[in-house]
């Protein structure tokens, strides 16, 4: 079992910063790929970025790519994903989740979720 828990959401105008963190908690946590996905109202939960425990690997999507940055902190078993030049389009409910599947961006294949935190990006 791994628990998940989100902080870091608020409220922030449009080209403002916010930085999110995913606390984990488990058993062999570092052998997770770890994902922050978002969901709009209305709107299909999203692959935001994801990263790699053990290597750090990155890999985001095109909408957030150069302006969202995915990191961790393996001695707090801490993700974090800073978000710069905030956009109205990028307000959302935030996840972060964890998959032993490999390299995923499909929310389907990841198997522990946090509670999510809100975004919301006014213009």
């Amino acid at each position: 079992q791994v628990q998940l828990v989100e902080s870091g959401g608020g409220l922030v105008q449009a080209g403002g910063s916010l930085r999110l963190s995913c606390a984990a908690s488990g058993r062999t946590v570092s052998s997770y790929v770890m994902g922050w996905f978002r969901q709009a109202p209305g709107k299909e939960r999203e692959f935001a970025a994801r990263i790699t425990w053990s290597y750090g690997s990155t890999y985001y999507t095109d909408s957030v790519k150069g302006r969202f940055t995915i990191s961790r902190d393996n001695a707090k078993n801490t993700v974090y994903l800073q978000m710069n030049s905030l956009k109205p389009e990028d307000t959302a409910v935030y996840y972060c989740a964890a998959t032993r599947r490999g390299l995923q961006t499909q929310s389907y294949l990841y198997d522990y979720w946090g509670q999510g935190t809100q975004v919301t990006v006014s213009s």
